[in-house]
């Protein structure tokens, strides 16, 4: 099984906005999007309609289309993102009923139940903590600190990176 990369795409793709419009752009389009996030601009396409769907961004059609921040990165959170492209359940139990006859079959899930609720709400409300400015600040960071460490001088990303102090 692999993880789902869902919440870093959309995390990554609200950062990269939120940067894009500081740098006095008004909308971004999906394409540019991707080329960051080095995906297909369908994939982002799908995330924006479901981050569109909670409020957290806008689109604009025709001449000069593209995405834009609905509010400030600051008001946002990793939860608000979360619930909007994650709506199910972090862990499942089994799709098929297990074996009630046995021991292990009949209490597997009120064990599992339980232990998965709790993991769920400690994740919550840890992402409840962060904003995506907070996000932001430290992809800057990150950037800044590569940046440094390079000998050739070459840019690690397409837009350039502000001092946002």
């Amino acid at each position: 099984m692999s993880a789902n990369s869902r919440l870093t795409i959309a995390a990554h793709a609200l950062a990269w906005i939120g940067l894009y419009q500081r740098q006095g752009h008004d909308v971004a389009t999906s394409e540019q999007i991707a080329t960051s996030a080095n995906t297909n601009p369908v994939v982002i396409r799908r995330l924006l309609g479901e981050l569109r769907a909670a409020g957290l961004v806008e689109s604009r059609r025709g001449a000069g289309a593209g995405w834009s921040l609905a509010s400030e990165l600051e008001s946002m959170t990793l939860l608000d993102v979360y619930k909007a492209v994650e709506p199910g359940p972090l862990f499942a139990l089994h799709r098929a009923a297990p074996d009630q006859g046995c021991a292990v079959g009949y209490g597997i899930k009120p064990a599992m139940q339980g232990i998965y609720e709790h993991i769920e709400e400690t994740l919550r409300h840890e992402l409840a903590r962060v904003t995506l400015e907070d996000v932001l600040r430290d992809v800057l960071a990150a950037s800044r600190e590569a940046s440094a460490e390079t000998v050739t001088g070459q840019s690690y990303s397409r837009i350039s990176v502000p001092d946002l102090r």
